[in-house]
């Protein structure tokens, strides 16, 4: 089984934030599900040279990329945790994903079309997979 990891470009400021980065951080242990966090001071080439280097299968959080429904993303949740890939999911700095050839085809997925601040997306993702977690589980949590 491989890894799922969330890289957060920065650790959020804001208190409320990170409580709830945390909150479901811990529920998410359990699952196999990480958080990283890279230092906001790094350049956005730098991040990319290392997200870029890791191993497995990377994807980026991006308002352009493709939008799924919960239920969706909680059937890819459980492809990814039965594959033997780590995967790693990317959110960028504050100013976005620049235009890097490098990242021409590396897959998107977005959580809005709407633009948020990259922290509170950090947050939005987070609760994500973790409803995607309990929607296997077939829990309460998610109601449709």
């Amino acid at each position: 089984m491989g890894r799922l990891v969330v890289h957060a470009h920065g650790v959020p400021k804001e208190k409320a934030l990170k409580h709830l980065v945390e909150m479901y951080a811990d529920r998410l242990k359990a699952r196999g599900v990480r958080i990283e966090y890279h230092s906001s001071k790094q350049t956005t080439q730098a991040y990319i040279e290392r997200l870029l280097g890791l191993g497995g299968t990377l994807l980026l959080l991006d308002e352009h990329g493709q939008q799924e429904t919960s239920e969706a993303f909680a059937r890819r949740f459980e492809a990814w945790q039965l594959g033997t890939k780590d995967v790693h999911l990317a959110l960028g700095p504050a100013e976005g994903w620049k235009k890097d050839d490098r990242l021409v085809d590396v897959p998107r997925l977005s959580l809005s079309s709407m633009t948020f601040p990259h922290e509170f997306a950090t947050v939005m993702l987070i609760e994500q997979l973790y409803r995607a977690s309990e929607i296997q589980r077939g829990t309460g949590y998610h109601k449709a």
